[in-house]
């Protein structure tokens, strides 16, 4: 009897092991352009924000800005999916009123300034299904040049004098795109 319970502790144990094997997740590499999101406030202590984007962070790794972000063609600003922009109370950008809610932010790269384009798509990869009916906002901003380079595309907030300004940076090229209370 003693033989029959040591059997049954053995069989059930190794059925445990082959169970937790067979119940493993396979996780594939890292992503090469992880998600990022910046806000305002920056302070994660803050709840009480005013504005959002998520996006992936493309690195320039030997590259240039213009080879990955087309002069004169709309961008997602970022890689993979489009960034997705949360207004969390009215905003103007260029001029025009944008209701609080969730948006896609596209760029147009140019060499002397970018057009920052509030789209209403959602969940869409890339810019392959930009459609500029869908505009809510466009503003044009003129492109500065960084004392450093920044191999991975970034984007921070800061106050500005009469409005916050999304900063976007990516090797040297600088752009600040105002949106104002």
């Amino acid at each position: 009897m003693k033989t029959s319970n040591v059997l049954t502790s053995i069989t059930f144990a190794f059925l445990m092991v082959l169970t937790l094997n067979v119940g493993a997740q396979e996780f594939k590499g890292l992503d090469k352009s992880p998600m990022d999101a910046a806000s305002f406030p920056a302070d994660y202590k803050d709840s009480n924000k005013l504005i959002k984007i998520t996006y992936s962070r493309p690195q320039l790794k030997d590259r240039s800005v213009s080879e990955l972000a087309k002069e004169g063609e709309v961008w997602r600003t970022g890689a993979n999916e489009a960034a997705e922009l949360t207004l969390y109370k009215d905003m103007k950008v260029g001029g025009t009123e944008v209701k609080a809610g969730t948006y896609t932010f596209y760029v147009i790269p140019g060499q002397k300034e970018w057009t920052a384009i509030i789209s209403t798509d959602l969940n869409v990869w890339g810019s392959y299904f930009y459609n500029k009916e869908n505009d809510v906002a466009r503003v044009t901003v003129p492109v500065t040049k960084g004392k450093e380079s920044l191999d991975a595309f970034s984007i921070a907030f800061d106050k500005g004098d009469d409005a916050l300004e999304m900063h976007l940076g990516w090797g040297t090229v600088r752009v600040a795109v105002p949106f104002k209370m």
